[in-house]
C-alpha cells in the first residue's frame, strides 16, 4: 500500500495511553494506525519520530484573534501561526474586539472571509451575545457559529445581564448548541475599581485585589443555576482558581450541564510572577501561588474540562481589559509544569488540549484523536528538550509574552495539519489561507 505519508518510531498519545505506533496517513486523513510497517506499505514522505512523541493536534478552543478592525492587536494569520507554534491544529476564535462585532450572521461571514485569506490551520467562530442580539443567536447558529460567547462583566464587546443571559440560555439550550461564560461579577469588579481608584490604587496589585476571586465564583453559581433553569449547556471560560472548580463540581452533582475550562498561565504564573514583570494582566487576573498548585490537583483529579490559551496579544499600552501573548507557549507550560514537575500524565493533557475539546463543540470524531478517519493532525513533540523563549522567536503580532526568559523542559519539533507541515523547528511553512473553517459535527443537537 502507498500512502502520502507515514510517521514512524514515534511514541504516540492519545487520552488513552502512549503506544509505540507507527502512522500512515492519505488524503489528509488517518488511513492506518499499526504497531509494525509491512514491507510492501511506502509512502510519499516518511518522518522518522524516534525519540520523539505524537500527540493529536491541539485545539485551541479559546482565541482572541481582533482581525477584522484591529489587526495592530493580533491578526489571523499571525495568531494562527502563533498557535501552530504549539502544536496547535485548530482553534476557536472568540468575539471581544472587531470592526464589525462579531454578534450577527452579516459579521461573523466577514470574520469567515478574513480567516479564509489568512489563517494557516483550522478555525471555527463563535458568536457573541450580549444585552441587545438575543434574535440574532438562532441566525448565527444557522450561519455555522461553532458556539457562543458572552461576558457576565464588562468588556470592549459589552456585557449580558441576568434577565438576557436566561434568555439566551434558554435559545441556545433549544438549538442544542454551547454557550462560553466570561464569569466575573461586574458589579463587585465595577465597585471595587471605583472604590480603588478614588484611593488612588492604581498598582497591578490593586487590580488583581478588584477583580477577587469571589466575584468569579459567585459567577458560576449564578451562571450553574440559570443553566438548570434553561437546561443549556454552558461552559465556564478560564478558571484562575479551585474555587471556581468547585463550583461547577457541585453543579455537575446536580446534573447540570456544565464545564470548565483553565488556561496555562494559571498554571505557571502567579500575581507575584505579574508583579515582577509589571504592566501585562488578564481578566481574571493571576491569582497567589497556592491557586496555581491546586488548579494542577483539579487537573490530576479530572475536574478540568479542558485547556485553552486565551491567547490575545493586545498592546500593553491598551490591555485596560487585559490580555496576554500566550499561544505560543501552551504545550511547552504543561509538559513543563505539569508532566515533569508535578507528574501529570501525557494522556491527560492530551485528553484535555485536544479529545475533550473535540467533543464539547462536536467536531468529535474529525478531531481530537489519533485513529483510522480522524484528520491528520499532530504536533510532534521532544519531550526532553529545554529552551529558553525569547523574543526573536515570538510569531505574534506584539512579540511580548509573560514567558519571555521562562524556561522549558518539551518543544514542539513539528505541526502538522491534515496531512501537511504548517511547522517545524521554529519556523511556519504553510502559506496564509490554507486553513479550513470548521461546523459543528451534529452528534449534539
Amino acid at each position: 500500500m502507498k500512502y502520502d505519508l507515514i510517521i514512524k518510531n514515534g511514541k504516540v498519545v492519545t487520552a488513552q495511553g502512549v503506544f509505540p505506533w507507527h502512522i500512515a496517513v492519505s488524503g489528509g486523513k488517518i488511513a492506518r494506525v499499526m504497531d509494525v510497517i509491512p514491507e510492501e506499505d511506502t509512502a510519499e514522505s516518511v518522518i522518522d519520530a524516534e525519540g520523539l512523541h505524537v500527540f493529536p493536534g491541539l485545539i485551541d478552543a479559546h482565541c482572541h484573534f481582533d482581525e477584522p478592525g484591529y489587526e495592530h492587536r493580533e491578526g489571523i494569520y499571525t495568531g494562527s501561526c502563533t498557535v501552530a507554534a504549539s502544536g496547535v491544529t485548530a482553534f476557536l476564535d472568540h468575539p471581544i474586539s472587531n470592526i464589525p462585532e462579531m454578534t450577527n450572521a452579516a459579521a461573523l461571514e466577514e470574520k469567515r472571509r478574513a480567516e479564509e485569506k489568512h489563517a494557516v490551520i483550522d478555525y471555527a467562530i463563535l458568536g457573541g451575545v450580549n444585552d441587545d442580539n438575543i434574535d440574532e443567536i438562532k441566525g448565527m447558529d444557522e450561519w455555522g457559529a461553532i458556539a457562543f460567547k458572552a461576558f457576565m462583566s464588562k468588556s470592549p464587546m459589552g456585557y449580558i445581564q441576568d434577565r438576557a443571559l436566561l434568555r439566551a440560555l434558554d435559545r441556545i439550550s433549544e438549538l442544542g448548541s454551547v454557550m462560553l461564560l466570561h464569569a466575573e461579577n461586574e458589579d463587585i469588579c465595577s465597585y471595587l475599581r471605583e472604590k480603588f481608584t478614588a484611593e488612588g490604587r492604581t498598582t497591578l496589585a490593586d487590580y488583581e485585589a478588584s477583580r477577587p476571586i469571589l466575584s468569579e465564583t459567585e459567577s458560576v453559581r449564578r451562571a450553574a443555576a440559570f443553566a438548570q433553569i434553561t437546561g443549556a449547556r454552558v461552559q465556564i471560560c478560564h478558571a484562575s482558581c479551585r474555587e471556581t472548580v468547585e463550583a461547577v463540581r457541585e453543579a455537575k452533582a446536580r446534573g447540570v450541564r456544565i464545564t470548565v475550562e483553565t488556561c496555562p498561565h494559571y498554571l505557571a504564573l502567579s500575581i507575584q510572577d505579574m508583579l515582577c514583570l509589571g504592566g501585562c494582566t488578564c481578566s481574571p487576573p493571576m491569582r497567589p501561588q497556592r491557586c496555581i498548585d491546586e488548579l494542577w490537583e483539579a487537573v490530576r483529579d479530572g475536574d478540568i474540562d479542558t485547556i485553552g490559551s486565551d491567547h490575545s496579544a493586545w498592546p500593553i499600552s491598551e490591555t485596560v481589559f487585559g490580555g496576554l501573548s500566550v499561544g505560543q507557549s501552551t504545550l511547552s507550560v504543561l509538559l513543563t509544569e505539569g508532566y515533569h514537575k508535578r507528574g501529570i500524565p501525557l494522556e491527560t493533557i492530551a485528553r484535555l488540549t485536544s479529545m475533550n475539546p473535540a467533543k464539547l463543540y462536536d467536531l468529535y470524531p474529525q478531531k481530537g484523536d489519533i485513529a483510522v478517519g480522524f484528520d491528520a493532525d499532530f504536533a510532534i513533540v521532544d519531550l526532553n528538550e529545554e529552551f529558553v523563549l525569547k523574543k526573536e522567536d515570538m510569531l505574534d503580532r506584539q512579540k511580548f509574552s509573560p514567558y519571555l526568559g521562562r524556561s522549558f523542559k518539551g518543544a514542539v519539533k513539528r505541526t502538522i495539519s491534515r496531512g501537511e507541515t504548517v511547522y517545524e523547528n521554529g519556523k511556519i511553512t504553510a502559506q496564509p489561507g490554507r486553513g479550513k473553517m470548521l461546523l459543528p459535527l451534529g452528534a449534539r443537537r
